[in-house]
């Protein structure tokens, strides 16, 4: 199955995220679960958050990966809406 994260960053997490990014980075790539993904960016341009396509066996497993992630575990994030996806084109 797919699970869709859906995270945004609190509003003053800019420097956070950046500090974290190559932990976060290096996360993606030990876990090997992500399908794709990429930041939300605001009017600035800026990273404000991210969409993160997860292939696992259940929501759960996607949950316990989303905690796990060094962006979470630092508190860049405001909220983390995890659903299950389906893709359909691409």
């Amino acid at each position: 199955m797919h699970a869709a994260l859906i995270c945004r960053d609190k509003s003053d997490a800019l420097t956070l995220r950046m500090d974290t990014r190559q932990a976060h980075l290096d996360y993606v790539a030990r876990t090997g679960v992500v399908e794709f993904a990429g930041p939300f960016l605001n009017d600035k341009g800026q990273m404000c958050g991210s969409l993160i396509i997860l292939r696992v066996d259940s929501l759960d497993i996607a949950q316990t990966w989303a905690a796990e992630d060094p962006y979470a575990k630092a508190g860049v994030f405001e909220s983390v809406e995890i659903l299950e996806w389906k893709k359909v084109i691409g």
